[in-house]
């Protein structure tokens, strides 16, 4: 197979010898064995190394050169914001804060991620990355709005990687909400490769939102690693439909007693989009309890994939973990696969998994046309009363309506 990236240390600009000759180990490590195809159980329903040699001519990464560049607001409802434009943090606005208790900074690269040696993207974003932030929220403070990132990309990123890497970390008895949007409408082919570290403290809490506003031909993975301590919740929203590639890869942590994570997911797929979500859920202490529900609906030749694992340590008596993955699959060529795994090493636990996959219930279908609505209407309706109950949970009222705005216009093709 042909090669199709060509990546080099020495267009990343102030680099001390020490951090090259690091980033030169890591890129080696990379090239050695390049991109992941199916042969990783990780990757063993998604050659991405076939799917990005089909869609560049030669990926390569450069000093970006950020664009003077409109940033528009979300305006229905009143939120904090930090700017990201090609992964870069650009500016922030905490107005509804006390300032004090927020610390937000560029990402300082001396403090590097543990990786696995074997994910060959963690290899590349260590090699590559660059920008990125640290948000830091202090002991005891409870964000009074929700907290936005906005992701824009610039103009002419055609044939171009973004490695970036992000931390955030929430102290003793904190809040946040926090909405990852993505903004961008490119037809460029280029791709965006993140890593991120979340630390959630004793008592705090983090609902992780995830959400983007149209349709583009990119390419993102981003792989996410959280620790959580005693007592504390994390919380995971994922409504991340219309990137043309998106796998999320996330690994959960609930190292000390009730500890919990959710994740809920509603992906409306269409044409050629191809979605993966990743979890590894590590119940390391006892008391601690886990729950997932992810729900994809598939058209024309869309593909989704989840793998979802539950991992039990024999120390984690009393773990009370569930997975549900369901698939409304509207199409012969769309493509829905899933590999729900459960491994447990303690004997007091109460763990479940299932998957299911199907087509449109024809029996409500039929009501609903009795009822004279159009049966285009009633598809849209049965599609949307599928996947919106991933939000029930979400008690930010004006926060759920935009949301489930999103959803309406994705599954209306906007």
């Amino acid at each position: 197979m042909k090669q199709f990236y060509d990546f080099k240390i020495e267009k990343i600009k102030n680099l001390s010898p020490e951090d090259k000759s690091l980033r030169k180990e890591n890129l080696d490590l990379f090239y050695k064995n390049g991109f992941p195809n199916k042969k990783y159980e990780d990757w063993k329903f998604t050659d991405l190394n076939s799917i990005l040699s089909k869609n560049f001519d030669n990926i390569t990464n450069k000093d970006f050169l950020l664009d003077s560049k409109k940033l528009n607001l979300i305006n229905e409802f009143d939120h904090n914001h930090i700017f990201l434009i090609d992964g870069k943090l650009i500016s922030s606005d905490f107005n509804f804060e006390d300032r004090n208790k927020i610390s937000i900074i560029d990402f300082n690269y001396k403090n590097n991620m543990t990786i696995d040696k074997n994910n060959s993207l963690n290899l590349l974003n260590n090699a590559l990355a660059c920008g990125g932030f640290t948000l830091e929220i202090s002991k005891n403070y409870k964000l009074n709005k929700p907290l936005i990132i906005y992701n824009y990309y610039s103009k002419n990123l055609k044939e171009t990687i973004i490695n970036n890497k992000n931390s955030i970390i929430l102290n003793d008895n904190s809040e946040l909400t926090l909405i990852n949007y993505i903004d961008n409408n490119s037809k460029d082919n280029f791709m965006v490769n993140s890593m991120e570290n979340i630390e959630i403290k004793r008592d705090a809490l983090l609902k992780n939102i995830f959400i983007n506003n149209s349709k583009n031909a990119s390419y993102f993975y981003k792989y996410i690693k959280s620790d959580l301590e005693k007592n504390s919740v994390f919380e995971n929203y994922i409504l991340s439909s219309g990137l043309k590639f998106n796998k999320l890869d996330i690994e959960i942590n609930l190292n000390q007693e009730y500890a919990k994570s959710t994740v809920f997911s509603a992906l409306n797929l269409l044409e050629s989009e191809h979605q993966e979500i990743k979890t590894r859920i590590n119940h390391n202490s006892q008391n601690c309890q886990s729950y997932q529900k992810i729900k994809n609906v598939l058209s024309d030749q869309s593909k989704g994939v989840y793998q979802g694992k539950i991992f039990v340590k024999k120390i984690a008596q009393k773990t009370d973990a569930y997975q549900l993955s369901k698939a409304l699959i509207l199409n012969d060529d769309a493509e829905f696969d899933a590999k729900p795994e459960l491994e447990i090493y303690a004997d007091d636990v109460k763990c479940s998994h299932g998957s299911t996959s199907g087509n449109i219930d024809l029996d409500s279908l039929h009501y609903l046309k009795s009822r004279g609505i159009p049966e285009k209407e009633a598809y849209k309706m049965l599609i949307s009363g599928f996947l919106s109950d991933t939000l029930e949970k979400l008690t930010e009222e004006n926060v759920k309506f935009f949301l489930l705005k999103k959803l309406e216009d994705q599954i209306n093709g906007n």
